[in-house]
């Protein structure tokens, strides 16, 4: 009842689960990984143990194939199950249980595996498989290719409403690199795209501080265009990018062009700067005062 993606990218040798399906909140089922292991998608009728004892297996050095084999030996209703396991190198297992809905199947590919139960159409993991190897951009955009090829092949027999996606790094680590999901929405995997271009403005404004302390005061700029390519419409890290020009990038009137955009839309920001002054929450000293100093004058 479910599309879905596990793959590890050949550059990066990150780890991800991409997926979509009609029931609420799939992100807290099927899709499972962790940092320098391996990553799992558990559908049909999920079994959420797939994911965590199937890792914890691969982490004790077991192959997929033989957690996979582990799993589905004790597991009454393994005909219902639709799992697919990827790990650190590269190799792949996966399973189709003779009880899932159709039309249901999957796909291997170098370092991946496509599957899908109960959909329209029996072409669309060939789809998903075709469309993840000849995409482009970075991993999470090509895991995301699949998908839409999923969705284009007619998908869900029931209909899309929700999505998640899943990546890890390459050594073992504690948070993931991305874990983005939609619980519920009309067009989920558009809704799916969108919050991925948050992440990636977010992730932008974390790493203003490290190109500073390189001195690589021309990338910590380009992550401020960055950040408003990516969130036009987010005034947090408008503000937080105002904070960055004023003080370490040396960009005073780029800082105070922008801080006026946000506080003539929303009066807020104003009080928010004044707050900000009040403890030098920024870490700046006398970079937020001053510019609430300038932007009090300009109203006066």
């Amino acid at each position: 009842m479910t599309y879905s993606i596990v793959a590890r990218d050949p550059d990066t040798h990150a780890l991800g689960v991409a997926v979509q399906t009609c029931n609420l909140a799939v992100g807290t089922w099927v899709p499972w990984a962790e940092a320098g292991v391996g990553a799992v998608a558990t559908q049909a009728v999920a079994e959420r143990t797939y994911g965590t004892l199937g890792l914890d297996l691969i982490a004790g050095r077991k192959t997929p194939q033989e957690a996979l084999e582990a799993l589905l030996a004790v597991d009454p209703r393994r005909e219902f199950r639709q799992v697919a396991i990827v790990d650190r190198h590269g190799r792949v297992a996966t399973h189709t249980g003779k009880r899932c809905l159709s039309h249901a199947g999957g796909r291997v590919g170098d370092a991946f595996s496509v599957q899908a139960n109960m959909m329209a159409r029996d072409t669309v993991w060939d789809a998903m498989a075709a469309a993840f190897e000849n995409a482009s951009g970075d991993f999470a955009e090509r895991l995301l290719a699949a998908l839409d090829a999923a969705e284009a092949e007619g998908g869900d027999i029931r209909g899309r409403r929700t999505a998640a996606l899943l990546i890890v790094g390459p050594e073992r680590a504690t948070f993931p690199l991305v874990d983005l999901r939609v619980d519920h929405h009309p067009d989920p995997l558009a809704e799916l795209r969108r919050l991925l271009q948050l992440h990636r403005a977010y992730t932008a404004e974390y790493e203003i501080p490290k190109f500073v302390d390189k001195g690589q005061l021309e990338a910590a700029h380009e992550a401020v265009n960055n950040i408003r390519r990516w969130a036009p419409d987010e005034p947090y890290l408008h503000y937080l990018s105002a904070l960055h020009l004023a003080g370490p990038l040396n960009r005073r009137e780029e800082a105070l062009s922008l801080l006026r955009s946000l506080v003539e839309e929303q009066p807020v920001w104003l009080e928010y700067l004044r707050r900000d002054a009040a403890v030098n929450h920024f870490g700046q000293p006398g970079v937020s005062a001053s510019l609430l100093e300038q932007l009090r004058k300009e109203k006066m």
